[in-house]
């Protein structure tokens, strides 16, 4: 299994805090997939509005930490190391729960497809076990 800590993370995708929204890749194949995880706080920026009275995960953020995990599949590759992936679009997502404070989010993503710069990822967020978003991820190499 191929782990990335937090600099390892930086080192492959441009994010910063508080924009970066993986902890730490549990296991990535450069092309072809990367696992993560997102251990979600209290004190994340977001709750601050998103909601007080019921701090969830805002279901697009979720998204974006889907398309970081794939970043590390895709970037990791020898040739588009020093790039950047674009979202391309963002299609069959569905959600299915929320993400709260406490939770631990497993973030998949497979690239399924891939001709030149442009590329497909299938994507999976759950929690426990649980499905709680999934989506068809396309991007562009810059």
């Amino acid at each position: 299994m191929n782990h990335l800590n937090i600099k390892e993370i930086e080192a492959i995708i441009p994010h910063r805090h508080p924009f970066l929204l993986l902890d730490y890749i549990e296991d990535y194949q450069p092309g072809e997939y990367a696992i993560g995880y997102k251990c979600v706080s209290y004190r994340e920026d977001f709750f601050v509005g998103h909601f007080p009275i019921e701090p969830v995960m805002p279901g697009v953020l979720t998204v974006e930490a889907l398309a970081q995990t794939g970043a590390i599949a895709i970037l990791s590759k020898e040739e588009n190391k020093g790039k950047i992936a674009y979202f391309g679009g963002i299609n069959k997502c569905k959600f299915k729960g929320k993400i709260v404070p406490g939770d631990k989010v497993k973030l998949e993503t497979r690239i399924i497809k891939e001709k030149g710069p442009l590329g497909v990822g299938e994507a999976i967020a759950s929690v426990d076990g649980k499905v709680v978003v999934s989506a068809e991820l396309t991007f562009m190499i810059g």
